[in-house]
């Protein structure tokens, strides 16, 4: 996706355990920015990378909801175009920089997470919203 300047960030437990500790995940989730501009840019790194989505279109990377997932967990990797209570724009002005393996990556910040993860309410998310207001707070007392 990189070689295609497409617009994602990381999010969901991969982003949890940036800011947290180690955790298990059965997927990598990905948020990308739903405009058509960046949508071309990921069927064309899906395409590079050999993903299964030759059925995906740009109207699918576009519409709200749409959830693209390709391989098995715990290996699976999930496209998503929204995520519950946040807008792409305010969280890409907001993301985290960083490497992993050498590849330039954006990851969903802190507080960003909280929000979403507090949105989605589920038990796992609760667990992940107490980690992330501490790991906040370990950052601000420096």
């Amino acid at each position: 996706m990189n070689a295609e300047s497409s617009e994602f960030l990381v999010v969901g437990a991969h982003a949890v355990m940036f800011h947290t500790a180690p955790r298990f995940t059965k997927d990598l989730d990905i948020w990308i920015h739903p405009t058509s501009g960046n949508a071309e840019k990921v069927l064309r790194a899906l395409a590079r990378f050999g993903a299964p989505a030759s059925e995906l279109t740009i109207e699918d990377l576009t519409s709200p909801g749409t959830i693209f997932m390709m391989g098995i967990p715990p290996n699976r990797i999930d496209i998503l175009t929204t995520l519950d209570g946040l807008d792409f724009e305010s969280a890409w002005k907001d993301r985290v920089r960083t490497t992993y393996g050498g590849v330039a990556i954006s990851l969903l910040s802190i507080d960003h997470l909280i929000v979403n993860k507090r949105t989605v309410g589920r038990a796992q998310d609760l667990v992940d919203v107490e980690s992330l207001e501490r790991a906040r707070e370990s950052m601000s007392r420096g």
